[in-house]
């Protein structure tokens, strides 16, 4: 009779394990399963691969990718009257527009060829968007405003200063808005011993850097 009386209850205690153990591996299958949509989010949430309140500019490079026609897909320069030209789509209007913009233009075009054409425009080079740096410096001419330069980086792109550079005295012209202009000091030997760094300003389009 007692072994009798053990053998259910180890019975008992067995299915108890498989029921902990299923119980276990069910929580895990389905935090599994609540990970994977996690893993499609950026899908669903992904923003567009570029910034729709850049407006493209000549000689600015553009990746064109339509979907499943590799012949049309391209990278592409704008030319100086502001065009680009694709097959199927002939001639578009690329400089003045955002990239969002153009988009939609290259799309209309080729929907007389391909049904329901979904096109990608990518800025791949910036090269409109430009900064000038004047005076006692070695290269001084425009230069393309790409990975956000700073008055620093402007100066070591032009080979640095001139004999007899002033370098206290460097100052940024900053275009404004209504046609007026901002002066603002930069003091070369300060911000290359770590003081007022705040001087070391970030480019924008149109600046002029001038070294007295």
């Amino acid at each position: 009779m007692r072994i009798s009386g053990l053998f259910p209850a180890r019975m008992w205690i067995s299915a108890s394990m498989c029921i902990v153990l299923s119980s276990g591996l069910w929580s895990q299958t389905e935090t599994a399963s609540a990970g994977t949509p996690g893993s499609a989010a950026p899908t669903a949430s992904a923003s567009k691969p570029h910034d729709d309140t850049f407006v493209i500019g000549n000689d600015d490079v553009l990746a064109i990718n339509v979907w499943k026609e590799p012949d049309i897909s391209r990278s592409i320069p704008v030319r100086s009257d502001g065009k680009i030209s694709l097959p199927l789509v002939g001639e578009v209007q690329a400089a003045g527009q955002t990239p969002a913009k153009l988009e939609v233009d290259i799309a209309s075009k080729l929907k007389s060829y391909i049904s329901e054409p979904e096109v990608t425009v990518m800025v791949q080079q910036i090269n409109s968007q430009k900064f000038n740096i004047l005076g006692m410096v070695s290269k001084p001419g425009s230069y393309p405003l790409a990975n956000s330069p700073t008055v620093l980086d402007a100066i070591a792109m032009a080979g640095g200063f001139k004999d007899f550079a002033k370098q206290k005295s460097i100052y940024v012209l900053r275009q404004n808005s209504d046609g007026t202009q901002t002066r603002l000091p930069f003091n070369y030997k300060e911000v290359a011993k770590g003081i007022n760094s705040s001087q070391n300003v970030k480019l924008q389009p149109r600046d002029s850097i001038v070294v007295p």
